[in-house]
């Protein structure tokens, strides 16, 4: 079910006043409604997948309660990795199956052997990387004794499968959201119209911003042999755009409509095109994957303690890795080491962690360094966002050759000019929101607020007219595909 659907308009409503007027008195049963509507909400797409959430739930649940009840270090461990090879196992097989035998094949044919093998047709469930990582998070802080292992199955698998989260994410640590389902929730209405007016910023963000994006970013990466180098960077420029406006707005939508029903849910993306270095940027884009990683990988392989070449191998590693967790192609794992080499001299200068407040925090406008910074930042990120959105690596190689060439000084020429630059024009409207709110949790947390309530509600209706008339056929939001 898509956030942006008629289905989900409808959903949404019923599952709020059967929650807050039907079961209000019982938190249990407020619990299995949300394991219910879960349940239905992922279903939608396809019923078949629910036995993955199912039983990933019961093993995880199961592997909890074992390392609770376990003295001994060594079957501790075997039942922690039984949790890792079952989540782990089913995102390889559904994720990475075709991937895997179809460079195994290619390697033995470069030494001259044929080895003949059937990729298989495979269809990937939507928001398991989300869930999977979210579910070992509890076994493995539960194994180091950081998090006692819940006995109420029925706040276990509403943790697991909770709806605004469950396809894209935040990724929540059982630490954070599973206590949520122990405690009353009693409805707070500043919290809830919080929620809406975030819930609004997610739709303009990915029905105005994103799915406009799209249209322009498709059209120029799909036929890259028409285009001239200065329209291949308009068409990376509306990528990188569209991808932001996508994956952010999903999340503004989770997080708004959790807050619905009394939960928090943690900040995912806090204005990461302002940054000013790429450690800033990979502390403000998709917060929730990269402190994921910090936590259970780059940490445990030994962070930045050690020799300087065991530094270097934990930051590939860790990007690496990353890059690959998007999706099965080299163009995600060049997109990691991409980053790697970004984020490595600022490391090594011990420059990494300069930029801890927001940019120009507290005045009205930003120093020309903190410009020239910034815009030194986007550019690589934009770079990098080629390789992401490439069919392939030779595909991307072609994008930034002609990018080099002198056709890069030419006019920008593709079809539907004048309305592309409506779309600039809205994304000038979206940055200057965003700047606007940048010291915020979300852009809408205070925009507006101090305005007499006729101002205040006509910009709010100008929001919905805008999601209302550039709202046409429902687009997917990028990240189901991962």
């Amino acid at each position: 079910m898509l956030f942006n659907s008629i289905d989900f308009a409808i959903f949404l409503p019923i599952v709020f006043l059967l929650y807050w007027f039907v079961f209000k008195k019982s938190l249990k049963q407020q619990n299995l409604l949300i394991v219910a509507a879960s349940y239905v909400f992922y279903g939608w797409w396809d019923w078949r997948f629910l036995s993955l959430i199912l039983f990933s739930t019961l093993v995880d649940f199961t592997v909890g309660q074992l390392l609770a009840r376990e003295k001994k270090q060594s079957i501790r461990k075997l039942w922690l990795w039984t949790s890792i090879f079952v989540n782990l196992g089913f995102l390889g097989f559904f994720k990475y199956y075709n991937f895997f035998l179809e460079n195994f094949i290619t390697a033995f044919s470069f030494f001259g052997t044929e080895f003949q093998a059937q990729s298989l047709q495979i269809i990937l469930p939507v928001g398991i990387s989300f869930y999977t990582f979210q579910t070992l998070s509890y076994t493995i802080d539960v194994y180091k004794k950081k998090f006692a292992p819940t006995k109420d199955f029925i706040a276990f698998a509403a943790f697991v499968s909770f709806f605004p989260q469950l396809v894209a994410g935040p990724i929540e640590r059982a630490s954070n959201l599973l206590p949520q389902f122990y405690t009353p929730r009693v409805f707070n209405y500043s919290k809830a119209t919080d929620g809406l007016r975030q819930i609004l910023l997610g739709l303009f963000k990915k029905v105005v911003i994103a799915d406009n994006c799209a249209i322009y970013a498709n059209m120029i990466f799909n036929n890259s042999d028409d285009y001239s180098g200065s329209t291949l960077l308009i068409g990376a420029l509306f990528f990188t755009f569209q991808i932001y406006g996508d994956f952010s707005g999903y999340s503004d939508i989770a997080i708004g409509t959790s807050r619905l029903f009394g939960f928090h849910l943690k900040q995912n993306f806090n204005f990461p095109y302002f940054s000013r270095d790429i450690a800033e940027f990979w502390r403000r884009w998709h917060i929730s994957l990269s402190t994921w990683f910090r936590d259970y990988l780059y940490i445990p392989l030994g962070g930045s303690r050690g020799s300087l070449g065991k530094v270097i191998r934990n930051i590939f590693i860790i990007f690496i890795v990353s890059g690959f967790w998007h999706g099965a192609n080299w163009t995600f794992i060049v997109w990691g080491a991409l980053n790697a080499l970004y984020f490595l001299p600022l490391l090594i200068a011990k420059k990494n962690r300069t930029h801890l407040d927001p940019i120009a925090a507290g005045k009205k406008w930003p120093s020309l360094k903190e410009v020239t910074f910034m815009g030194i930042t986007f550019g690589l990120t934009v770079f990098a966002w080629i390789f992401f959105r490439a069919e392939n690596i030779s595909h991307a190689l072609s994008i930034l050759s002609e990018m080099a060439s002198p056709t890069l000084f030419d006019f920008p020429r593709f079809a539907s000019m004048k309305n592309a630059l409506v779309t600039v024009i809205l994304i000038l409207f979206f940055l200057w929101i965003e700047w606007m709110g940048r010291e915020r949790e979300h852009a809408f947390e205070t925009f507006g607020l101090t305005w007499k309530r006729v101002y205040r509600y006509a910009f709010y209706y100008f929001i919905i007219l805008l999601i209302l008339w550039f709202g046409g056929e429902e687009q997917q939001f990028i990240y189901f595909q991962f």
